[in-house]
């Protein structure tokens, strides 16, 4: 495993231990760059005007849209590690 999976692992493991809950945004930015950093370029269907959580989500992926994986999950890294000082 590469130094880069391993911190950003550590980082899945602490962003479950945060002692303040982040806000909605950050909270949001923390899920896109998850699932850009897991699953690469969002290709689920849009969710309906109803879902206000999904498509708020869904839109915060989409905006990562060809950010590499690597990029990323050291985004994440950096992200979870400002939130933890």
């Amino acid at each position: 495993m590469s130094d880069l999976n391993a911190a950003f692992e550590a980082a899945v493991a602490h962003s479950k231990l945060l002692t303040e809950r982040p806000d909605n945004p950050t909270l949001l930015k923390i899920y896109a760059l998850y699932k850009q950093a897991t699953e690469g370029d969002n290709a689920e269907k849009k969710p309906s005007f109803s879902d206000i959580v999904g498509r708020a989500k869904w839109d915060a992926w989409e905006k990562l849209k060809g950010t590499g994986g690597d990029a990323a999950r050291q985004q994440y890294i950096d992200l979870i590690e400002s939130l933890r000082a």
